[in-house]
């Protein structure tokens, strides 16, 4: 009988630790309901914002019509999307932050760095990154660009093969992409060959965690 994979006890010991945090408890109006998604062969890694009302009413990352826009542009299917063993989902917050005068208010600036790291150092080396939405660009790109969302989208190729910055797939990211046709002309060609090649050359004999 082969034995376990080694990193599946870890993982498994550090989402159990993730769904029990309450360390936002008092700040979240709707109570904690951490909502993330990885496992130790999971070599593309969405980093997007954090957990709308939907998705914290359901527990699915992505569980609206911006996963739909995301996944179209990432040109995975749902049954895809949502299969661990090749696709983590580590928003900047993984609670329902709350409603604030203008929409969601920003993620918790406590997730990050209570829990990113670790979940990160769970993944394969070689993964590739989608940082959706400037909290994420904000928090990993590099301070030396222009910070606005824009530009580090545009500038996609400086960052390297393992790294798309994105902009959030929300219905407001429609005109912008009316505004900005190389996004959808040079950016999504680049970023779904890239996520095929992470999907269809992953290790059929990995377990999955």
């Amino acid at each position: 009988m082969n034995s376990p994979h080694p990193a599946m006890g870890a993982v498994e010991a550090l989402r159990r630790e993730i769904a029990a945090c309450t360390r936002c408890a008092a700040d979240l109006a709707a109570g904690p309901r951490p909502v993330v998604q990885f496992s130790a062969t999971s070599r593309i890694v969405i980093i997007g914002q954090a957990p709308g009302a939907r998705v914290h009413a359901s527990g699915i990352p992505f569980d609206d019509p911006s996963g739909d826009r995301l996944r179209d542009w990432m040109g995975t299917a749902k049954d895809t999307f949502y299969d661990a063993s090749r696709i983590a989902i580590v928003p900047m917050g993984f609670c329902y932050p709350g409603k604030g005068a203008s929409g969601d208010l920003p993620p918790r600036r406590e997730c990050a760095p209570l829990w990113h790291e670790r979940v990160l150092g769970c993944l394969p080396a070689d993964r590739l990154t989608l940082l959706v939405g400037t909290y994420a660009q904000n928090y990993y790109l590099p301070t030396d660009h222009t910070q606005t969302m824009t530009s580090s989208v545009a500038d996609f190729r400086r960052f390297g093969p393992n790294v798309f910055p994105l902009p959030h797939p929300s219905w407001r990211v429609v005109g912008w992409m009316r505004q900005n046709p190389w996004f959808e002309a040079e950016l999504l060609p680049m970023l779904q060959a890239a996520v095929a090649a992470r999907i269809d050359s992953r290790e059929i004999a990995a377990p999955r965690a």
